[in-house]
């Protein structure tokens, strides 16, 4: 179900799933669920940031917490935590089916 590439663990995703999956934005996503990153609607200039965090199609992402004011809101990417406002994790789809 999952692969490695430079020890970096990426989740295989089919297309029975996809369809079956709920696609929705990171920023909706619950505290300590895990979801797919899907596609990223942003610019070119900020998919390049977004992908330079890790936060490519087929990347595993867990919401950690939030914030005591609710933004921004910490991830689990790859093994790293980040923390993104809710108007940039907008811009980041997810498959909650996990």
């Amino acid at each position: 179900n999952s692969y490695y590439i430079y020890n970096v663990k990426y989740k295989k995703v089919h297309k029975e799933s996809l369809m079956n999956s709920k696609v929705l934005s990171l920023d909706t996503l619950q505290t300590g669920k895990k979801g797919v990153v899907m596609d990223i609607v942003a610019t070119e200039t900020e998919r390049r940031r977004f992908w330079d965090l890790g936060l490519i199609r087929g990347t595993v992402v867990e919401s950690l917490h939030k914030s005591p004011a609710g933004d921004p809101v910490a991830y689990s990417v790859m093994g790293a935590v980040i923390a993104l406002r809710n108007h940039d994790a907008g811009k980041i789809l997810v498959s909650s089916n996990m």
